[in-house]
């Protein structure tokens, strides 16, 4: 019987320039979703690549004086060069200069013109060329581009547009009656910021630079960049060319996964691109937040890049994967900083998993010279952790099927923790002062070994590098590390042998660590003008007494739904969970966050301010954010581990 297949794509990325670890996230991600099905039996088709067309790559060509096929060469190899460093096991990589992609691409664009999807009209409005998108006045935020902030510029110029509108219907049942989009909770805000003030058509050509794929019928237009770029999904099997025959294997994919800036692309555009060709949808979309560093979304712009080749050649490939995976929420950002990197690779890979291994392996050499006696002896505690160990496989296949690694990883480690309690608990260097004990000795010593096969099997999509050296160690076979064997137990033979090794994540010195990460990356910072000042700190207000702080009631509340204000460009409205029935909140941050910024978020609330109608809006309450030196507003987010309706004193 032939293996199911299973299609999982990145974005292809834009090489305008060096990768950093906030691209290293969705490839990392879904490389270990790729392992973990291929582990499962399915015949896997992942796939990855690049964005080689556009205005942004041919300025910077021209800034180089180089040709734009140069330029993305060389930024290509980068990229390869970092996905081979990290151990990313895709079967294709497309580029979108690749001649297959541009002929697939040329007959998509007749295809939807024969079928009069694609009109001649004149673009008259706002290009952001950073993003490479066109936005209508009303989706500008405070006159600049509402994904990346930078000003846009008035074009107009003879162009094809793509008619939307026929499909605004079915992709509103796409995005909220079906389990296409991942996490659900942003479908809300597509369809009510895209597709119910009117689903405008498309901008699906240029004829200002030349850096594209030309229209086969009108040669002075280039097809516009996402219309391109989208296409590499199919194009990338073989559709509408010869280079490759998988489409009817492989398509519809099963996951396109893509972080939030994107989204829309994937959730309105393509969907429409598709419907218009008569294909099939892909299953899912799995959109994940940014990896933010000191609260801003990493750029090359802001100096604030964190480079995944030097933090690789710290700790290697293997924890880099793990820190990035855990600490990122579908659906929601991430903020990554030195200390908890660090502190994460010490608690989790070198007092967890590190020194389960090192101790099981050490208590077997040093008390059986390596080789475990078969006789055996059960005892208290051995059902508890064989339980939790087989039922392991079930919870994480869950959480991949749900594209939540974070939630597979958290409860693989339930398991380190476990088994680590399971020593303390049984003792084994007492049990080895008693040689009648022995048989009790080897069983607890077995129990552990076993329970590592499994957490290492589960693991191995995740941390390709460091598994075998684990397997190794624990003297694990071939047949006996299978994902089937995963979900039992006393799967290694039981005289099995150890071997000790290397250990896996050395403890790091936090203090000196964080001291010499932030040298690193403060050398890499654009530096301010000379004559640039620190910002005035405010003047204290008239002090008060603890009775009028006391009538202030401040409490965690969490962000359930929020939407923009209609006709004002600074408001946001928010729909709050606060723990007593929930409330309506009117607040003017619109210009720093995007709604998807703030949903699942828990924030502070002032509870029993004043009810007041903000642009006809009723707002119960404020939510407190700070003043930063920019000018801009920071909205301050509480453990969110808090309850809702806690109170603040």
């Amino acid at each position: 019987m032939a293996a199911k297949p299973y299609y999982i794509t990145t974005p292809i990325y834009y090489p305008s320039g060096n990768p950093h670890i906030g691209h290293c996230y969705t490839t990392v991600a879904c490389d270990s979703i790729a392992r973990y099905r291929r582990m499962q039996g399915y015949d896997v088709m992942f796939l990855t690549g690049t964005d080689e067309h556009g205005l942004k790559i041919e300025q910077k060509a021209a800034e180089k004086g180089v040709t734009p096929k140069e330029y993305v060469d060389e930024i290509v190899k980068t990229f390869k060069s970092l996905w081979s460093y990290m151990n990313i096991s895709y079967d294709r990589y497309i580029r979108t200069t690749d001649d297959y992609h541009i002929e697939t691409v040329q007959k998509i664009f007749k295809e939807l013109y024969d079928k009069g999807y694609i009109y001649k009209g004149k673009y008259q409005g706002k290009y952001c060329t950073p993003c490479e998108s066109f936005w209508t006045e009303s989706q500008l935020v405070d006159g600049k581009c509402p994904e990346c902030g930078r000003p846009v510029i008035e074009a107009e110029e003879e162009a094809y547009f793509f008619k939307m509108s026929p499909f605004a219907d079915r992709i509103t049942h796409l995005l909220t009656e079906t389990d296409y989009l991942q996490p659900k909770t942003r479908a809300t805000e597509l369809v009510n910021n895209f597709i119910k003030p009117g689903l405008e058509d498309l901008c699906v050509s240029r004829t200002s630079f030349t850096w594209g794929i030309p229209v086969t019928f009108d040669p002075k237009h280039i097809v516009y960049v996402w219309v391109d770029a989208l296409s590499n999904y199919i194009s990338a099997l073989g559709f509408y060319n010869d280079a490759y025959h998988d489409y009817d294997r492989y398509w519809p994919a099963d996951v396109h996964m893509v972080a939030k800036d994107i989204m829309r692309f994937h959730a309105i555009i393509w969907p429409a691109i598709l419907m218009a060709l008569d294909l099939p949808l892909p299953k899912h979309l799995a959109v994940h937040g940014w990896i933010t560093f000191n609260g801003q979304k990493m750029s090359k712009s802001l100096g604030n890049v964190v480079d995944p080749f030097v933090l690789g050649e710290r700790y290697g490939a293997d924890a880099i994967r793990y820190h990035i995976l855990r600490e990122m929420a579908l659906g929601s950002d991430s903020s990554f900083s030195n200390e908890v990197l660090i502190t994460r690779i010490n608690s989790d890979l070198a007092n967890g998993l590190g020194n389960l291994v090192s101790r099981t392996v050490a208590m077997v050499d040093k008390y059986f010279n390596g080789t475990l006696p078969e006789n055996r002896e059960a005892g208290e505690f051995d059902d508890d952790l064989i339980a939790t160990a087989t039922a392991l496989r079930e919870k994480v296949d869950g959480f991949m099927d749900q594209t939540q690694l974070n939630h597979a990883l958290a409860e693989i480690f339930k398991v380190v923790s476990r088994a680590n309690k399971y020593i303390d608990e049984t003792a084994p260097w007492v049990l080895a002062k008693d040689e009648s004990k022995k048989a009790r000795l080897a069983t607890v010593l077995y129990n552990l070994l076993d329970t590592i096969r499994i957490i290492s099997t589960l693991l191995s999509a995740f941390m390709p590098t460091t598994m075998p050296k684990v397997w190794e160690q624990i003297g694990a076979g071939v047949a006996e590390r299978t994902y089937e064997n995963a979900a039992s137990f006393g799967v290694l033979p039981k005289n099995v042998t150890v071997h000790k090794g290397e250990i896996l994540f050395p403890r790091i010195d936090v203090e000196k660590e964080i001291e010499e990460l932030n040298a690193i990356i403060k050398n890499n910072e654009p530096q301010p003008p000379a004559e640039e000042e620190a910002a005035p700190v405010a003047e204290l207000a008239p002090e008060i007494t603890i009775d009028d702080f006391a009538k202030v009631d401040l409490r965690i509340a969490k962000v359930v739904e929020c939407e923009k204000v209609k006709k004002s460009k600074k408001l946001l409205k928010l729909q709050l969970d606060d723990g007593m029935g929930g409330r309506q909140v009117v607040s003017g941050i619109a210009q720093w966050y995007k709604p998807e910024d703030l949903i699942g978020k828990k924030i502070i609330l002032v509870a029993n301010l004043k009810p007041a109608k903000l642009c006809g809006v009723e707002s119960n309450g404020m939510i407190c954010a700070a003043d930063a030196p920019d000018g801009s507003a920071s909205v301050i987010f509480p453990d969110q581990s808090l309850p809702c309706g806690a109170k603040i004193r």
